[in-house]
């Protein structure tokens, strides 16, 4: 059996998270698209189904089962790509955009930017773990298809280019205080990692709280916006910056 600390530990951090996953949620006005996806995907089918006739299983035999030619003794066969000419450029993929897709992203409005999940053509945010549309009007990416093109919806750190540095509109403004838009404007816009690697802003610290709070041995935040707004903060990480500062608490990676 587990500790009774460490198991009240992580109740506490799985109802702060659930809490803080709610208001976000309530924020991007996730329940409505999730009500109209649930329409949606509902098959007619279960309806109509008899309940007075047992549910049938088809058996098949077990010799159809297995078709591999290496259990017949034949060698294996590998598909090897076509030679294309090195000048030519590499063939761009696009996506074929399903009626869910296309449903979500005509429905949406201002307030339920990135409210689409997408596990293709997503990419993860660094601090909510959610691989969702942008939801911009401008992005190729996610209003195509095209996988090609970069997400214009989500932030890309200009020294580590890494997974760190990737953030969505909403968890950039609520832990960072920084717009999108000023952001695009940015060329050499820094993730936090960086930012601290560098020294170039002390105590600015990433505050991821599943990764990076958990790596400092730092308590997650949960919902902290409410918290650092009402005690005049721009965002969370200025209020950790803050409180760090005077504990005289500076973290090195």
């Amino acid at each position: 059996m587990g500790h009774p600390q460490a198991e009240c530990e992580y109740e506490s951090f799985r109802k702060a998270r659930i809490s803080e996953n709610k208001a976000r949620m309530a924020s991007l006005n996730l329940n409505r698209c999730a009500d109209e996806l649930r329409s949606i995907v509902s098959s007619p089918k279960s309806s109509t189904r008899s309940t007075n006739s047992p549910w049938k299983k088809k058996v098949k035999g077990l010799g159809s089962l297995r078709r591999s030619d290496r259990l017949k003794g034949k060698p294996a066969v590998v598909q090897l790509p076509l030679d294309r000419d090195s000048s030519d450029p590499a063939p761009k993929t696009r996506l074929a955009m399903p009626a869910w897709r296309r449903m979500g992203l005509v429905s949406r409005g201002g307030s339920a930017r990135g409210s689409v999940y997408d596990s293709v053509l997503g990419i993860c945010c660094h601090f909510c773990r959610q691989k969702k549309l942008c939801g911009e009007e401008d992005c190729n990416r996610c209003n195509t298809g095209n996988i090609n093109q970069p997400c214009t919806g989500k932030t890309e750190c200009s020294v580590c280019h890494s997974s760190n540095g990737i953030l969505c509109r909403a968890c950039l403004k609520v832990r960072y205080g920084e717009d999108m838009e000023e952001v695009r404007r940015m060329k050499d816009w820094m993730c936090p990692h960086c930012i601290e690697e560098k020294g170039n802003k002390p105590y600015w610290i990433c505050n991821s709280s599943s990764l990076c709070l958990k790596k400092r041995k730092m308590t997650p935040t949960g919902i902290a916006i409410y918290h650092a707004r009402e005690r005049g903060y721009k965002s969370v990480a200025h209020l950790l910056m803050d409180e760090l500062k005077k504990a005289g608490k500076e973290f090195k990676n």
